[in-house]
């Protein structure tokens, strides 16, 4: 009974530190937790790091190696090549070596001949002589065959102008004017004179006209007034032309000839336009046949 007591008496003593252990425990637990992923973090970097540094160093020496390999068949193509380019740049030059020693040996051979080049040039001048001469005497001969056809039309002319001039040696134009001013004269288009230059009914059209034109300027201000005696009692005004005390005038109706325009055969009446009187119409332009103008 008193070890029960004792214990009951420390039970509260216990559970304490029970509790205080414990917590202990746990503060010291998440301590090492913490200080062991540390250590694996910096252990588990310090290998990844020596992997990367291992795998970097391996792949500068696959590259090297592969660089190396690459730029040592490279270098052999272009020696390759230059090679083959000098081989063939000495080639193409002995071959233009041997063609240029025969080619001058073959020209110098057979073509280039000097005998037979001066006797080809001489008969090459010869030929040119003969075909000048020929050309000369052609030439001759054409141009006095032009001379001939020359003189044959100037021959013709001359005949022919005396054949159609042939009469003005009797005529009152004169034998000695210039043959194409007396042409000139001749063919001269018609003159017509003042007398004939104006139609006959010159009169009649400008009566006409002016008939028309007072009858356009009269303004009749009278109004017609229908069923209405105002203008009957208006005075009648005679005509100045019915009323004159010397009668009416008598032109058109007894003095000269009724005319009908309905028997024309043009919308105008004839008018004279060649000279009626040839004398005052070549007044001054002709020769009397003592040679003076007249």
């Amino acid at each position: 009974m008193a070890t029960l007591a004792r214990l009951q008496a420390r039970s509260k003593f216990v559970a304490q530190q029970y509790y205080f252990r414990n917590s202990v425990v746990d503060i010291f637990r998440k301590k090492e937790y913490d200080a062991a992923v540390k250590i694996q973090s910096w252990f588990r970097g310090c290998q990844v790091r020596a992997h990367i540094r291992n795998l970097h160093r391996v792949a500068t020496i696959i590259q090297k190696w592969w660089r190396s390999y690459s730029g040592r068949q490279e270098y052999q193509l272009i020696v390759k090549f230059a090679s083959c380019a000098m081989k063939m740049n000495l080639y193409n030059a002995m071959a233009v070596r041997i063609q240029r020693r025969w080619r001058g040996y073959r020209i110098r051979k057979y073509c280039f001949n000097y005998f037979y080049l001066k006797e080809y040039l001489k008969a090459v001048s010869e030929t040119n002589d003969a075909i000048r001469e020929a050309l000369e005497e052609f030439a001759e001969m054409k141009e006095r065959e032009e001379k001939k056809a020359d003189l044959e039309r100037e021959e013709k002319k001359r005949d022919y102008q005396a054949r159609k001039t042939h009469y003005l040696l009797s005529t009152k134009q004169g034998p000695f004017r210039d043959i194409t001013e007396v042409l000139e004269q001749r063919y001269k288009p018609l003159e017509p004179t003042l007398w004939v230059a104006e139609p006959i009914s010159e009169l009649k059209v400008a009566r006409e006209e002016f008939r028309r034109q007072e009858w356009m300027r009269d303004v009749n201000d009278n109004m017609f007034l229908p069923f209405s005696s105002y203008h009957k009692n208006k005075k009648y005004t005679p005509l100045m032309h019915s009323s004159s005390k010397y009668g009416p005038n008598s032109y058109g109706s007894q003095h000269f000839r009724d005319e009908n325009p309905k028997k024309w055969i043009c919308d105008k009446d004839f008018q004279t336009v060649l000279p009626s009187f040839d004398l005052f119409s070549k007044y001054g332009k002709l020769y009397s046949k003592a040679g003076q103008i007249i």
